[in-house]
């Protein structure tokens, strides 16, 4: 889809993160005639963090969680440049992708995850396998069950994150001879949850076979196995870690207010640079903190969406907030899945159909975007197409 329109305003979108998936379907469906979009990602594709656990437990194929990042910018009329960006220019408004010209912008938009290297960690980011960024996690794990070898899992840290991935793991590899152990530093697992789900999750990871090392945090990643403070040793093949998010490096040498790392918003949106937007697990809410959960990246949307809108016609930005709570649903390895929501915990295979609904929802609104013809200039302009 071609503009009729000149371009006067660019708009960089950083990251193919569900934010920005969900942003770009909108412009597709509501262009602004004078804007330019740019995606600029690693990859062509995007994956969906929600639908992982159900991808290493063998339920959805690979291709099943990925978003069409290219074939999504074509229906918005948007370009794409593949690269990992590495810095951004406050001052000269560009973005810096190796080997590539600076990427200029007139309003830019970060979504850009977070990773769960541990660089700290000796040996970890050589022999074991970050669960995020989720592209090269997936790849690598269905690497590891194609593979003849022995079948020996380590996973670092116990909480939802780290105990999803390990029952998935297990579900996976039944019926082959395989060892999932689950390491945690502390002496109890899933801390953050309520007990009654707390004792939901264990007699899971009980029934699946799973191995739990507490009390001793891992010391040291080999190509053999994990070693742990406590002197013990656990023999591992494949060694992911869930213990810990961080954000991206580069974020520290923006110029840009952080919060741990992490970039810090006020309720529109909007970093300490006014041209620069914020959102998924890359951003802090400033005025009300959130968990880095898909749920708040999803709602964040339309408010992306109608805040750049609003910068690019001149109207009143739309402030974002965010709800108290939200329905979790972990799944147990097979189509099985524990509800906790507002203190109450239930479990079924209804509540793995429900899951299993939303996201097919999700993923198929990328499925079936048509393309739509950009309109003469009139409705929502870019400001200085007018004066052209």
């Amino acid at each position: 889809m071609q503009s009729i329109s000149p371009l006067v305003r660019d708009v960089v979108m950083v990251g193919g993160g569900h934010t920005h998936a969900l942003v770009l379907h909108s412009f597709a469906m509501s262009p602004v005639a004078g804007a330019r979009l740019t995606v600029i990602n690693p990859g062509p594709t995007a994956p969906y963090s929600g639908m992982l656990p159900g991808h290493v437990a063998g339920h959805y194929t690979r291709d099943d969680l990925d978003i069409n990042l290219v074939r999504l910018c074509r229906m918005a009329g948007a370009r794409f440049i593949s690269g990992k960006a590495d810095g951004l220019d406050l001052m000269n408004k560009t973005v810096s992708v190796p080997g590539r010209p600076p990427v200029p912008y007139d309003l830019a938009s970060l979504d850009i995850g977070i990773t769960s290297e541990m660089p700290k960690l000796p040996g970890f980011i050589k022999h074991a396998h970050p669960a995020k960024p989720l592209g090269p996690f997936a790849r690598d794990w269905e690497v590891f069950v194609a593979d003849d070898g022995p079948k020996t899992v380590a996973v670092i840290g116990a909480g939802v994150a780290g105990c999803e991935l390990a029952m998935a793991m297990a579900y996976r590899l039944q019926g082959q001879p395989a060892e999932i152990t689950l390491i945690e530093a502390g002496d109890e697992i899933l801390r953050d949850t309520l007990p009654r789900t707390r004792a939901r999750l264990r007699h899971h990871l009980d029934r699946l076979g799973i191995t739990l090392r507490t009390g001793a945090g891992a010391s040291e990643v080999t190509a053999d196995g994990v070693h742990l403070s406590n002197g013990g040793f656990v023999d591992a093949r494949y060694v992911t870690g869930a213990a810990a998010t961080r954000p991206q490096t580069w974020l520290e040498r923006t110029h840009l207010e952080l919060h741990d790392g992490f970039i810090k918003v006020r309720p529109d949106l909007r970093s300490s640079d006014p041209s620069v937007y914020a959102v998924g697990d890359c951003a802090h809410l400033t005025d009300n903190p959130r968990p880095k959960a898909g749920v708040y990246a999803v709602r964040q949307a339309p408010f992306l969406f109608a805040n750049l809108r609003a910068d690019l016609t001149g109207r009143a930005r739309r402030p974002y907030r965010p709800q108290p709570g939200y329905l979790k649903l972990i799944s147990v390895g097979d189509k099985i899945a524990v509800a906790d929501k507002f203190g109450i915990t239930i479990e079924g295979k209804h509540w793995w159909a429900l899951k299993d609904r939303i996201d097919a929802k999700f993923m198929g609104q990328f499925k079936k975007l048509k393309p739509m013809s950009l309109p003469a200039p009139s409705g929502d302009v870019s400001r200085g197409v007018a004066d052209l």
